[in-house]
């Protein structure tokens, strides 16, 4: 998903389930931040730089692929943008190695979503918004795996993009090509992806790649034979998904704002059922930018105004506060929140008998013991129950 859904899409789930006007600006702020907090951003502020929960173009083509970089590389896009729908799913024939990546494979209402939301509960309004970025991806992400794999992510010339006609619809073949500056022609079906590299490990093989911005698209309806499927067909509805993601963020919103447990598989259509012409308007436009679009909405459901997001907005607040009292900033708070959801990922990963996205360990029983960046996390956690 892209900003037009994690900024102003998630600020009207927010304030539809409840919270405030500036509560919902928090929260739809920290949802898309999670698409910018790259280690460039966190050096310049002087953070922490395991809790990115990015990786700019620049930061993958340098990253190393060797297993110590590519665990660091799933352990960011696994945990934050391709959340594993089955740590346990099982296959027949296949080798351990294979089966390990086949379980990182992005997926909707999966035991980790439940994980992902209740982190959040009882923490701040960054956790909140990370957590809605997770979920949501969840859809636009489903059936690609946060770890470069040729054998998992690849796609090829079978990708037809379902166009409506009448009553129905017509299938049109999408044409691929390779220019990094080139831009997306919804109208011609012409799409940027990344480049076929036979190196199982390559980059190019990350996530959605070799589908390019495609299912990222709200509008979007195609079909196509993922490398992981067997040459079975797999059909995508991103106007029915996307849907399905909103009126999940705004129970699972709900469930956060009244501290009561969440369940996968549940979502608030009947609060969403006064706007629902006028969402599904949106997300069927064809439109490679829906901002403006959720703007005016946004606007009109709360009669406020919807800043633009702004990436550096908290910058200064964060590197003027003393190192004390970084943690109470707004990116202070924000960090926290995205190295707990990180730690969590990547325990639940490991302690799965994977070990994809490197090793973790329980502090709570072993002692502190990992990556320096994370003692900041432990630290405040100790903080959180001598308060209580």
């Amino acid at each position: 998903m892209q900003l037009d859904f994690h900024y102003y899409a998630t600020y009207c789930a927010a304030y539809i389930a409840g919270y405030s006007h500036e509560e919902s600006l928090q929260i739809a702020y920290s949802a898309q931040f999670t698409d910018c907090c790259s280690r460039t951003f966190l050096s310049m502020i002087g953070g922490p730089p395991s809790a990115a929960t990015t990786q700019l173009q620049l930061e993958l083509m340098e990253a190393p692929t060797d297993p110590f970089g590519l665990q660091d590389i799933t352990r960011i896009w696994a945990s934050f943008h391709f959340l594993p729908g089955d740590l346990y799913a099982e296959r027949k024939g296949v080798s351990k190695r294979y089966l390990r990546k086949y379980r990182l494979i992005c997926d909707t209402n999966g035991p980790l979503l439940k994980d992902t939301v209740e982190l959040a509960a009882g923490r701040s309004l960054q956790a909140v918004g990370i957590a809605m970025h997770v979920l949501s991806d969840t859809w636009a992400h489903r059936w690609f795996a946060g770890t470069p794999s040729l054998v998992i992510n690849n796609t090829n010339y079978h990708f037809y993009e379902l166009l409506p006609a009448g009553d129905g619809f017509k299938e049109r073949q999408i044409e691929f090509n390779h220019d990094p500056s080139g831009k997306d022609e919804p109208d011609k079906g012409v799409y940027t992806n990344s480049l076929y590299q036979s190196d199982e490990h390559s980059i190019m093989n990350l996530g959605h790649g070799r589908a390019g911005h495609f299912p990222d698209y709200s509008f979007a309806r195609y079909k196509y034979l993922p490398a992981w499927g067997e040459y079975r067909e797999y059909l995508k509805d991103n106007p029915s998904d996307y849907y399905h993601a909103f009126c999940q963020m705004v129970f699972a919103l709900e469930c956060l704002r009244a501290d009561v447990g969440f369940m996968t598989g549940v979502y608030d259509f009947e609060a969403v059922k006064p706007y629902e012409k006028r969402i599904k308007g949106i997300l069927g436009k064809r439109q490679t930018d829906a901002s403006a679009d959720w703007k005016t909405f946004a606007e009109e459901l709360s009669g406020s105004e919807i800043e633009d997001f702004d990436e550096a907005k908290y910058r200064e607040e964060y590197m003027e506060a003393p190192e004390p009292g970084k943690n109470d900033t707004f990116l202070g708070k924000y960090i926290l929140a995205a190295m707990a959801q990180k730690s969590m990922v990547t325990n639940r990963i490991f302690t799965s008998g994977n070990p994809l996205a490197g090793i973790s360990i329980d502090f709570r029983k072993k002692g502190f013991a990992g990556i320096r960046d994370f003692r900041r996390l432990v630290e405040e956690h100790i903080r959180r129950r001598t308060d209580d």
